[in-house]
């Protein structure tokens, strides 16, 4: 009898949790880029302000903190997870760096110390969010939301009633200065999509992210220890966040508790729009990534020809709906449960 290495064990796994790609690109993975190919060129022909070069950047701008968001949120959803953390656990992260950083509210100046202060107190957030899911076995989309709270309370506890206004000009030049056209928050989403791009593909923890979205039972089963893995990827998440809360600190020039309002929502949109699915087991980055290039360009596009903003949140529910039915209809057809 022949004897399998735990190595090999964990290859076989994972190959057998996840479907292998396929040779070519499918009309479900070339559908998000088509699309946003096709509303760019009818913005751009609807108004001669969207095609200039100047709202271009803007747009690129304009989707740099979502993007950020949008990669934690998208490892979340690869395991068939949902992640409502993100406002509460940005609104610690604004908070905790405006306080470390130079600021009206004390002496302190710790500059790139206190951004990572702020981020690793997120990625703790995010931690509490994976291990209140493994350890309480409590559905995901609630023990987030419930990290979220904490996270705001933390948030205002610190706020005390005084909005902390950052002076420091490192942080404050990350949303004003420009390198080739782009805000340098735009090139910190760059890498940030560089680096969630890395660890979904070649990292043991992305392709176990995979496998659980797309075979938990399977992976289990096979003598993997599934519970690591999931808190390990709550904690990138709340990291991404915390990076996240940081960057609107630095667009907004001061702190503040509501920094992550709304971000949730829109990450899950983006994501899922890009073609990342709710259950798990199918997208990823780049596709998360096309997705909020999607909802931006929908978003900046229905302002330059007059769209009123009341009407803006029905164009993208919509639209998120649409994608949703659009990944869940194949699904059906091949008798798949739905988690």
């Amino acid at each position: 009898m022949t004897m399998t290495s735990p190595a090999d064990a964990d290859t076989e796994v994972v190959n057998a949790g996840r479907p292998q790609p396929r040779r070519g690109v499918s009309l479900r993975d070339a559908g998000p880029p088509i699309a946003l190919v096709v509303i760019f060129g009818v913005f751009a022909a609807l108004s001669p302000g969207f095609r200039a070069v100047s709202n271009v950047q803007n747009i690129m701008d304009a989707a740099a903190v979502l993007a950020v968001v949008t990669c934690g949120i998208t490892f979340v959803l690869m395991m068939g997870s949902i992640d409502l953390s993100a406002p509460g656990i940005m609104g610690a992260s604004a908070i905790t760096v405006a306080l470390l950083v130079a600021n009206n509210r004390n002496d302190n100046e710790y500059g790139i110390l206190g951004i990572v202060v702020a981020v690793l107190l997120a990625a703790a957030l995010g931690c509490l969010s994976g291990l209140a899911l493994v350890l309480l076995k409590v559905p995901s989309f609630m023990t987030t939301l419930g990290v979220s709270a904490v996270g705001l309370g933390v948030a205002t506890l610190m706020f005390a009633g005084v909005q902390p206004n950052v002076s420091d000009e490192m942080l404050a030049g990350w949303a004003v200065e420009r390198f080739l056209g782009l805000a340098h928050l735009t090139w910190i989403a760059f890498a940030c999509v560089f680096v969630g791009w890395l660890v979904q593909r070649y990292s043991r923890l992305g392709r176990y992210a995979f496998a659980i979205g797309g075979a938990e039972e399977v992976l289990a089963l096979s003598g993997v220890r599934v519970a690591p893995y999931k808190v390990a990827v709550f904690t990138m998440a709340g990291a991404f966040y915390g990076l996240a809360g940081v960057m609107v600190t630095s667009q907004l020039g001061a702190g503040l508790v509501q920094a992550g309002k709304g971000y949730d929502f829109s990450a899950i949109a983006a994501a899922v729009v890009g073609g990342t699915l709710l259950t798990g087991g199918r997208g990823g980055i780049l596709h998360s990534t096309v997705g909020v290039l999607l909802v931006t360009v929908l978003t900046n596009g229905l302002v330059q020809i007059g769209v009123s903003p009341y009407w803006q949140g029905g164009v993208q529910g919509l639209i998120v709906v649409a994608a949703v039915a659009a990944a869940v209809i194949p699904q059906r057809r091949r008798n798949q449960v739905t988690k």
